[in-house]
């Protein structure tokens, strides 16, 4: 099929294009080439057809989706970004896009849509209170982390919680500009099905990392962070204190997600025509970023990492995948190890 691969010169996009052209699809990348993450020309695999402009555009989008049969919407600003005034351009850049990108596709009776969405709707991830069972772990205060208090505790009686991993049923509870746009592109995307009758594959990326991503930038993810710092011959510096935990998975892996939501946009089943379907995409392993610094410096024989105890208000504490879903409906599994995936990333080229 030929599939419309927005934000397809980018990290996580470049590495769909390679898996759809593997495959046999047919692709057309559309990309504005953003200079915050692309100071080159981008270098794309052989037989994809390429297209300079913005998603924002309807001109160019209308264009771009002439004899396409799906669209996987990589394109957007990611990260959480430096302060508030980056918060037009967040809004801009993924609920504006996404906004006319759905309007096009409508026009053009475009009905299947993978959208690249992440974790970051969550908020906290899941926890439990021995005493409490399941509860909603509270935003964390200020006075809090400048004492060094990091892990949230129970609402009711302010006592230990255990993070689990969340499925894709708990509230969203976005606590940053960048979650708060990420969950507007799913409402956006759900409103549009219910409308014109399409499919829509959401897929919940959790911390991804691999070859290719952009470096030296702040809106770059932690893994890249560290990377930059210890290629510099610095200690990569860990904030909080190293034990905040996700789930990193391998870019290659998220490219395969992508086919096997793709594929399943076209059959009866889970993606019900006029519905969005949503999936956690991640390794199913929690690590902490502490981990994740030392397995890098260990890999490139650099410093050891530094714990700082510094924060950012916007970050969470815990937040892991359950990716049952997407495995068990999609047939979908994770094959990088991620000690071999961060032996590779040690050495593997960035962008920038």
């Amino acid at each position: 099929m030929r599939v419309l691969l927005t934000g397809g010169a980018g990290f996580i996009g470049s590495h769909v294009a390679e898996a759809l052209a593997a495959t046999g699809h047919e692709v057309r990348i559309l990309d504005a080439l953003l200079p915050a993450v692309h100071r080159g020309e981008p270098e794309l695999p052989t037989g994809v057809e390429f297209r300079h402009g913005d998603v924002r555009d309807r001109e160019t989008v209308r264009a771009a989706l002439e004899g396409v049969d799906a669209v996987c919407h990589q394109a957007a600003m990611v990260g959480l970004g430096l302060d508030l005034d980056d918060a037009p351009h967040y809004v801009a850049a993924n609920d504006l896009g996404t906004a006319v990108l759905l309007a096009e596709m409508a026009r053009a009776d475009v009905r299947r849509l993978v959208l690249a969405s992440s974790m970051v709707v969550y908020g906290e991830g899941r926890y439990r209170c021995p005493t409490h069972d399941r509860v909603v772990a509270p935003p964390r205060r200020v006075a809090d982390l400048d004492a060094g208090i990091f892990d949230p505790t129970c609402p009711r009686c302010a006592g230990p919680l255990s993070p689990e991993l969340v499925t894709e049923e708990a509230a969203p509870d976005p606590r940053n500009v960048y979650a708060a746009t990420k969950l507007a592109q799913e409402h956006l995307a759900a409103a549009a099905a219910r409308v014109t009758g399409a499919r829509v594959a959401a897929l919940r990326y959790h911390n991804v990392y691999g070859p290719r991503m952009p470096r030296d930038t702040p809106y770059a993810g932690v893994a890249s962070i560290f990377r930059s710092a210890l290629a510099a011959g610095r200690a990569p510096e860990v904030y909080e204190d190293g034990r905040q935990r996700r789930d990193f998975v391998h870019v290659r892996d998220v490219a395969t997600a992508n086919l096997a939501a793709l594929s399943a946009t076209t059959a009866d089943g889970p993606i019900r025509p006029g519905a969005l379907r949503a999936y956690n995409v991640g390794s199913g392993e929690p690590r902490t970023v502490g981990e994740l610094a030392a397995a890098l410096a260990g890999a490139t024989g650099g410093p050891g990492p530094r714990v700082t105890g510094a924060y950012r208000l916007g970050d969470v504490r815990h937040i892991t995948a359950c990716s049952r879903r997407l495995r068990d409906e999609l047939g979908w599994a994770p094959v990088e190890q991620f000690a071999a995936g961060m032996a590779e990333f040690a050495t593997a080229p960035l962008r920038g």
